[in-house]
């Protein structure tokens, strides 16, 4: 199956992907509760069979077994897809601040010249690839000067290792240093149904210098989808145990938003994520959804939204819905 995908600009770069794309944080199986590699595998393959070019990954998600997994999944495809990967968590060298543990490593962030340097070959040997197409700030470094980190990405894209700049997890001071200090091509945020913080902090800046977004987590960790019934646990080290978007009472109203947005999904014979991702992708200021597949039929749905076009009508009916089922929800 290969639908009929809307394709949009990264920026300014003249790269362009698929607007629904493959986000891989689960794929790498930390704080997921492990993951399925040649399951994964399978799901990237649908992904690009199904039309979506974009696949979003990085080093941190899962010490780099994400890339690890990309990198074989697009093993003789690599024309056929955009890879967005990251930099600025590190593990190797202990410089800059502490942020987490991951596998009884110290995980840092750091966006000097010599981590960025070490970073991207090994994200360029994990990928199996001789460039990277959108290349990310994950997390911000406030011991690096931002004019310092992107006139390093600035050479890289000079000698060709990488087409495009990005930067994640930004404030809106942090995006004007980048704006400041060179081109930049794109965003990667938090944004949903539920998280919609940005329209009025960084979407008004990137819709005025022609910089695209990349929502993440744009399933809400998959409470969106509305398949997460009551009777659904999560163990291990999966975030979703112990996280309050999962409780209960917020299963009830997304369920009741589920009831209430039926008619609509029913009219595109399409699924409540497949509506939540149409929705997202059509809010402004919003360029790339990614949505996180872990098996060929979730690939597969997530694929179908990017032929769902939304009326002016609908979206208002989807709006008034959110309005009345999400705005309570326990944070």
């Amino acid at each position: 199956m290969n639908s009929r995908q809307i394709q949009r600009q990264i920026g300014t770069s003249g790269i362009s992907a698929s607007a629904v794309g493959l986000g891989t944080w689960a794929i790498g199986g930390w704080m997921w509760g492990g993951t399925d590699e040649r399951e994964s595998v399978r799901a990237i393959e649908a992904s690009i069979d199904a039309g979506l070019s974009l696949i979003d990954t990085a080093p941190a998600y899962g010490l780099g077994r994400s890339e690890a997994i990309v990198g074989a999944a697009i093993k003789g495809k690599r024309d056929r897809v955009v890879i967005a990967t990251k930099c600025g968590l590190n593990w190797h060298s202990g410089k800059g601040g502490y942020f987490f543990d991951q596998d009884g490593k110290a995980v840092h962030r750091y966006l000097g010249a010599d981590g960025i340097a070490y970073e991207v070959e090994q994200s360029l040997r994990r990928l199996g690839t001789d460039h990277i197409d959108l290349y990310i700030t994950h997390w911000q470094d406030p011991t690096t000067p931002i004019a310092e980190t992107v006139q390093v990405l600035e050479k890289l894209k000079a000698a060709g290792k990488i087409r495009a700049i990005g930067a994640s997890n930004v404030s809106a001071q942090d995006l004007g240093h980048y704006i400041d200090a060179g081109q930049l091509d794109a965003i990667q945020e938090r944004y949903s149904m539920i998280d919609r913080e940005i329209e009025g902090s960084l979407l008004p800046i990137t819709r005025r210098h022609g910089i695209a977004t990349l929502s993440y987590s744009s399933l809400a960790l998959g409470l969106l989808t509305g398949t997460v019934d009551p009777a659904r646990t999560f163990g291990g080290d999966d975030q979703r145990k112990d996280n309050p978007r999962f409780s209960m009472a917020n299963r009830q109203k997304v369920a009741q938003l589920k009831q209430a947005i039926a008619p609509i999904a029913e009219c595109h014979q399409a699924s409540m994520a497949q509506i939540v991702i149409a929705w997202t992708l059509a809010q402004p200021g919003i360029t790339f959804a990614l949505c996180g597949a872990r098996t060929p039929e979730q690939a597969l749905d997530n694929a179908r939204a990017g032929a769902i076009a939304l009326e002016a009508g609908e979206l208002a009916a989807i709006d008034a819905a959110a309005a009345a089922h999400l705005t309570t929800m326990d944070a």
